[in-house]
């Protein structure tokens, strides 16, 4: 497994060992001991698996009580996973990352807690799954608005689209309203 630093500081772009033949592939997603050798050191309490049609985008989701540090992968078709970092102490603060992640390239990102993260879905389908080392707390969940200018995310949408979104992330919030982390 290739751990690869993105520009936000402490997220990390995973790609695992792909085994293929023509019989099809093998790849290890999570394996505890790799990830603490490579310096990860994290506890998994719940598992999601959420399927997608083109054109929705679910996020920008951050819960501020039991906060989530989240493995997520794609298992059919393809996504723009984008985060934000939300720790008034980073560097990073109020910048943002994105990446395509795929079926096809097995990439899989690390999110730690602290941060905003959502994805839009570019294929006519897509399943998303992650790992999460907090349970969901409803509660305390906020949602940053999507499309929020200072924040700035590029999503790949064509000229003119409008994602599809839940009431939820519709009305997010803008970023001069949203809690931070310490």
């Amino acid at each position: 497994m290739k751990f690869e630093p993105t520009p936000l500081r402490d997220v990390y772009l995973l790609q695992p060992r792909v085994f293929g033949d023509q019989r099809g592939f093998f790849l290890e997603s999570w394996n505890q001991e790799t990830f603490r050798n490579a310096g990860f050191d994290m506890h998994f309490v719940q598992d999601n698996h959420s399927r997608s049609a083109r054109g929705i985008l679910r996020g920008m989701h951050y819960q501020t009580e039991h906060t989530q540090g989240k493995l997520v992968r794609v298992t059919s078709g393809e996504v723009f996973d984008a985060v934000v970092d939300l720790r008034r102490s980073s560097p990073t603060l109020g910048q943002w990352y994105g990446v395509t992640l795929s079926a096809e390239n097995h990439r899989i990102l690390w999110v730690p807690p602290g941060f905003a993260h959502g994805f839009y879905v570019v294929s006519d389908f897509a399943d998303f799954q992650y790992k999460c080392t907090e349970l969901y707390h409803p509660q305390s969940e906020v949602s940053l608005a999507w499309d929020d200018p200072t924040v700035g995310i590029r999503w790949p949408l064509a000229e003119g689209e409008s994602p599809l979104l839940s009431e939820k992330d519709a009305h997010g919030l803008a970023w001069a309203d949203i809690p931070l982390f310490d």
